[in-house]
């Protein structure tokens, strides 16, 4: 069988046996033909403890190279590997563990001190990700195998493990690969069914376009991978590529990844949105909006020198080396987008979804049209529910072989989104133009019904309400009939220029009047509350829109 997403990997640690693979900065360092020992040992744990192909196991812990080993060791075997964001609290990790049928946890030290087993009755087998210690198995056995592990792997390779002993599982392309539950931002997490067709066709579309990415190439891995963006792109395209991928080992703050982009000098970056706008808001247009600098930027020659200056400063805290940074996960502030787009900075905006594995949209950054999110993806369809595709917003609908096979032992959420043609409703809301680009208005449960039935799309009120003074972020939400804004407020700017708390509310007030100014009648924000914290938010950045949204 062709196009066989398993064989791209078995090819690749193949190939590049020698080179350096994966790195905990400041730690150790796995080569490929290391990283393959390893699989190896996991696959005799698992026969040993009697675990088939098939059977689901869980894996919980920061992103290190003993998760990403563990990774590979449970899609190699032949089981469905269960990424669980490490982030979350132990009563969801128990329910997560339980509610996927897991008979295997595989789990990181700082993850477990807090985990409960009696909680997690079905399974037969913990091992510890930091050291593959065992914790608890129904075989008592496995106690010695894991104690004698050396020998066990002597007994199967003879001579050591040379690349043409590495057999891994032959997968069908119906067949699920993993059970990626997704974070939550509208409703309870559903367990998306990935096929191993979607882990192949996204994997190859990064292999045939992102021609700069070579074997040996770096990359700082940052995104969680327990989600798909970071784990399909940071992950499975780079180890495809044969390279070398650094793991964080402390909080990704900026200090702590602008360091590593320093050390490491990654060929590619894959950030949320997030992470570029604090950068541009917070150091860049300060600095533009200096009286001299202010002043010089109305001289075209000059303007353009103080760009390349930017660009260039930008650039090099990136590590200087990417041939593009891609950005995915949430939408893109406007008027930060502009600004990239004017200065030519190398950069593009994705669109995907846990249920694509995840990509729907890309495309390189000297193509990227702005105010898109790309171009339909290699083996994607796309269509908008809408008699105007191209002019009137619509519904995004999806088919093709990035597609989930549905929600884990959930038909009912299953059947609403997969259509009997093969088409899945997205739930997001957009446009695409003749060239196939495709353009997010924003979210369908999202969506704001006015007094008259006006569609009012929340996401285009709060990109200009956080473009305003002293706005950090906003929310707009119906409640009792009228629409609200909720404004977290730019704490540091405020301090920075001397502005007490009770200025604020004039602030806040006075930019909810321009804002009702540049938009409809109808879609007027009537009031505004102020959030003493920031919002709460998913894995991937994303606000939890639900918590705060009374609703009707």
């Amino acid at each position: 069988m062709e196009n066989r997403f398993l064989g791209l990997i078995e090819a690749s640690f193949k190939k590049n046996w020698d080179l350096p693979a994966f790195t905990d900065i400041n730690g150790s360092t796995y080569y490929y033909r290391d990283a393959a020992r390893v699989i190896e040992k996991i696959h005799i744990l698992l026969e040993q403890a009697g675990i088939q192909k098939g059977d689901k196991i869980s894996i919980v812990g920061r992103n290190s190279s003993n998760w990403v080993m563990c990774f590979f060791g449970i899609l190699s075997y032949g089981a469905v590997a269960v990424p669980i964001l490490h982030e979350f609290k132990p009563d969801n990790i128990h329910h997560l563990v339980n509610h996927s049928d897991s008979k295997v946890l595989l789990v990181a030290q700082s993850n477990w001190d807090n985990l409960d087993e009696e909680h997690m009755p079905g399974l037969d087998l913990i091992i510890l990700l930091d050291n593959l210690k065992v914790i608890k198995s129904t075989k008592k056995e496995i106690f010695d195998v894991r104690e004698h592990i050396d020998d066990y792997f002597s007994q199967k390779f003879p001579v050591g493990l040379q690349p043409s002993d590495l057999h891994y599982h032959f997968e069908q392309p119906e067949e699920l690969a993993l059970i990626n539950y997704t974070s939550g931002t509208m409703s309870n997490s559903k367990g998306v069914m990935i096929p191993y067709r979607s882990l192949w066709s996204n994997t190859q579309m990064a292999y045939d376009r992102l021609l700069y990415i070579h074997p040996g190439d770096s990359i700082v891995c940052m995104l969680p991978m327990a989600h798909m963006y970071g784990l399909a792109f940071e992950i499975l395209n780079f180890v495809n590529k044969g390279c070398h991928i650094y793991f964080l080992t402390r909080q990704p703050v900026p200090k702590v990844i602008g360091e590593a982009f320093q050390l490491v000098h990654p060929v590619l970056v894959l950030c949320v949105p997030l992470i570029v706008e604090k950068i541009i808001r917070n150091k860049v247009f300060p600095e533009l909006q200096k009286p001299l600098t202010h002043s010089l930027m109305y001289i075209p020659f000059l303007k353009q020198k103080i760009l390349g200056r930017i660009k260039e400063k930008l650039e090099d805290s990136f590590g200087g080396n990417f041939g593009e940074i891609v950005i995915g996960g949430a939408p893109m502030n406007r008027e930060v987008e502009d600004f990239l787009h004017n200065m030519h900075f190398r950069y593009t905006i994705g669109y995907g979804m846990t249920e694509c594995g995840p990509l729907v949209a890309y495309t390189p950054w000297d193509k990227y049209k702005e105010g898109s999110v790309g171009r339909v993806a290699d083996r994607m369809e796309v269509k908008i529910d809408s008699d105007d595709p191209q002019n009137k917003v619509g519904e995004i609908l999806v088919r093709g072989m990035n597609v989930m096979l549905g929600y884990y032992k959930n038909p009912v959420a299953t059947a609403a989104v997969m259509q009997p043609d093969g088409w899945m409703r997205t739930g997001d809301l957009g446009t695409i133009d003749k060239d196939d680009f495709i353009y997010i208005r924003g979210r369908s449960k999202n969506l704001i019904l006015g007094a008259n039935g006006q569609n009012i799309y929340p996401e285009e009120l709060e990109d200009r309400l956080n473009n305003m003074p002293y706005v950090s972020e906003s929310l707009v939400v119906p409640q009792d009939g009228k629409i609200v804004a909720l404004i977290y407020p730019n704490l540091a700017a405020l301090d920075h220029d001397g502005i007490g708390k009770e200025r604020l509310n004039p602030i806040m007030q006075q930019n909810i009047e321009q804002l009702n100014q540049q938009i409809p009648s109808y879609a007027k924000v009537s009031s505004f509350k102020i959030n003493q914290e920031e919002f709460e938010k998913t894995p991937k950045h994303s606000i939890k829109r639900y918590i705060y949204s009374s609703g009707d």
